[in-house]
């Protein structure tokens, strides 16, 4: 019976260490602030590396910006 019980105890111990580890997991998957703090150490390496797509990008969102600034003043809407 004593067995059995020790068992139990060791299952039981196993299980909440297991439940523990998942429940780590999943907050570290979800963590909002870890996983954008992590996205801009890619982009800062990804930049380093060749600038080129960023500065390109850049300049694309800048002359739609400029682009929409002049057709909102210029339109006859």
């Amino acid at each position: 019976m004593s067995t059995t019980i020790s068992s139990a105890k060791e299952k039981a111990a196993a299980a909440r260490t297991e439940l523990a580890s998942t429940l780590d997991a999943i907050e570290d998957k979800v963590n909002i602030p870890k996983r954008a703090g992590e996205l801009s150490k890619k982009a800062q390496v990804a930049y380093e590396e060749n600038p080129v797509p960023f500065i390109a990008a850049g300049a694309a969102i800048a002359a739609t910006v400029i682009g929409l600034i002049a057709w909102a003043i210029f339109s006859d809407d």
